[in-house]
This record gives structure tokens, sequence and C-alpha cells, in this order.
């Protein structure tokens, strides 16, 4: 089992578009997939038009006697289940409680699901926290978009630091670029000089309008715009994202 945690110190850069559409391509591919909205906004849940059902609570989810499989549920595409977000601030903030003093409490619940998936898709929040850390440490992959802005290269460079100072093995993040424009010279300098870092996949997401429909249509771009470059783009950048993790 691969855990794929969506990641980025702050918000507006694409991250639950793309987890979205990364958990459907793995569920297309034939594995089977889970994605779990930890974002206490709920869009991946959204795009999946999946609600919690009678909510087992969230203490239930996040204990050492944690039993995630009430919270499971199916989506509409085969292969692919969804454990969705519960929005409220109040939950978040018990979440937050209970991973203090215990960076390895998720790792030790996420392990409940290995023999069910093959990948395990973690749409997180933004920011850093007890809970920020416990999910770098139980999953495989920290994958953070990053817009080719120079506020988003700031952003990428304290995300670096922070895991070098919480230890955190660093080759676990691993980064691409999303929203790029290539019409502009900035974005094509600031791409240029980050993939010298060898973090970055060399595929990248422009800025389309396809994915920015994904809220209109509550789903991947794959289901409402299969032809479309939007499409072919994450197509191609999850092929590489695979080759790097298989």
């Amino acid at each position: 089992m691969t855990t794929i945690a969506l990641y980025n110190l702050k918000g507006g850069v694409g991250k639950t578009a793309s987890c979205v559409n990364f958990a459907y391509l793995a569920a297309a591919d034939g594995f089977k997939t889970l994605l779990w909205d930890i974002d206490p906004q709920g869009s991946s849940s959204f795009y999946y038009k999946v609600k919690p059902k009678a909510h087992p609570g969230i203490k239930k989810l996040i204990t050492k006697d944690a039993d995630l499989e009430n919270a499971i549920m199916s989506s509409d595409f085969e292969l692919l289940d969804v454990i969705p977000a519960d929005s409220s601030s109040k939950t978040f903030d018990i979440m937050l409680e209970e991973m203090k003093g215990n960076k390895n409490r998720l790792k030790t619940i996420i392990k409940q699901l290995e023999k069910d998936y093959e990948f395990v898709f973690i749409d997180c929040p933004p920011g850093f926290s007890a809970l920020s850390e416990n999910i770098f440490t139980a999953a495989d992959i920290v994958l953070m978009p990053v817009i080719p802005t120079t506020l988003s290269i700031r952003t990428y460079h304290m995300v670096k630091d922070y895991f070098k100072e919480k230890d955190i093995d660093l080759s676990k993040m691993m980064c691409f670029f999303t929203m790029a424009d290539l019409r502009k010279n900035l974005h094509n300098e600031i791409m240029e000089e980050l993939y010298k870092d060898k973090r970055f996949f060399q595929n990248y997401i422009p800025y389309l309008s396809d994915i920015e429909k994904m809220g209109v249509h509550k789903a991947p771009v794959m289901e409402f715009a299969n032809s479309s470059y939007a499409a072919k783009c994450y197509r191609e950048l999850w092929t590489e994202i695979k080759e790097g993790v298989l």
C-alpha cells in the first residue's frame, strides 16, 4: 500500500483538484483506492458527492483503537472509496488535540488499511500543526503542488525547512507545478530554476478552465472532459508519479 498526502502550507494551489483526479486515475488503473478527506473544507468529498453517514465521531477515527470501516463510503466509481470530511470546526479541533505528542498516531491508524487498498490519498488541510506532522510521518509521499510564483516558492522552502526541523525524511517530499502559465516569463524562469532541485516531476498542470469546472460537474476532469488538455495533463503527470513510486 502506498499512502500519498496532497499538501501545501497555503490554500488555493489546486491541491484538492489534484487529489481527486489522482485518486480517480489510480482506481481507473485497477488499483483499489481510498481517498481520505481530512481538509475541514471537505472539497474532495464535495467533488465525489459523498457525505458522512451517521458519523462515528472523529475520536473513533483517530484514537489508538480506531476503526475506520464505518467511515469508509463507496464512490460512484469502481475501486474508489472515500472517507468524507466531517467539516465542523469542533471536529478539526479534536483531531488536532488527539495528535499532539504522538506523531505516529495517524500512521498506526492507516496501517489498518494495508490489506484492503493499494493506494491511499489524503487531502490535507493547509498549515503546520500536530496533524500535519502526523500526516507527513504516515505518508510514503508528501505530494506538493506548487504555483510558479514568488510567494509559492517561499512556501516551498518553508515546508522543506519544516521537514528538516521535525526530522522527517525529506525524500518523501515530491512536488509538481500547478496553475502554470508558460506565457508568463516569471513562471518559466521559476520552473526552470526549481527543476534543478530534482524534487519536481517534469509534467505539470497548466491553468485551465476545465479544472475549474470540476466544481460545477462535481466530478474528476476525466468524467466530463476526458479528451481535454486538462485530462491529458493529469494522466501524464499521474503516469510519471506512478512510475516513480511503484
